[in-house]
């Protein structure tokens, strides 16, 4: 089976968006906190949002999976407070809790956390785990930086976020790491702020030790890990010098990087340099890039393609990417899936691969 472990759905349906629009413009009144909506959405509205995007894409570039979380762009965390959060995160977790619901063997859902500037991250652990528990969903995403690019709260090394940590070790599910939308005119959203969102990440967990304390916490950095995979010498260095252990013994058992690159010669440093056991296939779909690369002829975000026209990656590294690592990082997928046994998908997937090389 193919997994695609990094999907947001942007493109649910507009009543969602509707709601979200009303929700900020009630924080200009005195009753802000109180505002609060039902929002009517069909099941033939979430079918028509999907049958016709990610759906579509996902058969044509046969991925059979996405890991699956709301828009990343519109989780912000930067607007109103916690209740105004709250609510938005509920809303667009169980939005993505229907789609798991009528697509089960296509999409899992991972979640958005209500967090806000300056409130303690354990504030966003009941969401997690009612959403893990109750909704079935496999793990979150953590915005390193809920103000939107001003960067106001604690290193993620900190203890400040020690509480959601240790709801994840309970619960036994990773976090993507993920910022939000940028309010930052200094910082374009997805070409400056995500990238150096995924950057900043890598080298806090650099400068502490974080993982002395959670032996058994799961990181994915998306978009191949921002700069760091080109700048791993640079990072390498920087550890020595503070007396760190190497980096792969040091920060590679806790920390994953996805396929999120949007050109071949990218996919080919990010496999020449991350080991394979730390890669997962991501595409983003629809995400950050749409459009067609007019060198290729091909959609930037088909990452898939890029991976497989890597020479020298052998089927077994191919399974990995694809699927194996995606299980070891989120293990909740074997608990909830209705697919085959894990060692028939394995199979069915070596046999694909080595007829797509044929």
């Amino acid at each position: 089976m193919i997994i695609d472990i990094h999907g947001h759905y942007t493109t649910a349906p507009h009543p969602l968006k509707d709601y979200r629009a009303r929700q900020i413009e009630a924080l200009k009144t005195p009753l802000a906190d109180s505002f609060e909506e039902e929002i009517k959405i069909s099941d033939d509205q979430i079918r028509e949002s999907l049958e016709k995007s990610q759906l579509k894409t996902m058969r044509e570039r046969k991925v059979d999976m996405t890991i699956f979380s709301p828009i990343a762009g519109q989780m912000g965390h930067h607007i109103g407070n916690l209740i105004t959060s709250q609510r938005w995160s509920v809303h667009c977790n169980n939005l993505i809790h229907r789609v798991t619901e009528l697509y089960p063997k296509n999409f899992i859902g991972v979640c958005q956390l209500p967090q806000s500037t300056g409130v303690s991250p354990k504030n966003s652990a009941a969401e997690l785990e009612r959403c893990v528990k109750e909704l079935g969903f496999v793990g979150c995403n953590l915005n390193p930086d809920p103000s939107g690019g001003h960067w106001k709260d604690p290193p993620l090394i900190d203890k400040y976020w020690y509480p959601i940590y240790e709801k994840m070790v309970e619960l036994d599910v990773p976090a993507m790491i993920h910022v939000s939308g940028s309010c930052n005119a200094n910082f374009h959203p997805t070409g400056a702020h995500y990238i150096n969102g995924d950057t900043t990440a890598f080298m806090q967990f650099i400068q502490g030790d974080l993982f002395k304390d959670f032996p058994t916490l799961r990181f994915i950095i998306p978009h191949g890990g921002g700069a760091v995979p080109y700048h791993w010498g640079r990072y390498r260095g920087l550890a020595q010098d503070m007396g760190k252990p190497p980096l792969k013994d040091f920060l590679l058992k806790n920390v994953f990087f996805d396929t999120c690159v949007y050109h071949k010669p990218g996919i080919e440093l990010l496999l020449k340099v991350i080991p394979t056991d730390n890669i997962l296939f991501g595409s983003e779909i629809y995400g950050a890039v749409k459009g067609v690369d007019p060198d290729t002829g091909h959609n930037y975000d088909d990452t898939k393609r890029y991976i497989d026209a890597v020479d020298g990656v052998s089927v077994a590294d191919r399974v990995k990417i694809y699927e194996k690592n995606a299980y070891r990082v989120y293990p909740r997928i074997k608990r909830s899936e209705e697919h085959t046994s894990e060692l028939q998908s394995r199979l069915h997937l070596v046999c694909r691969l080595l007829l797509e090389k044929k």
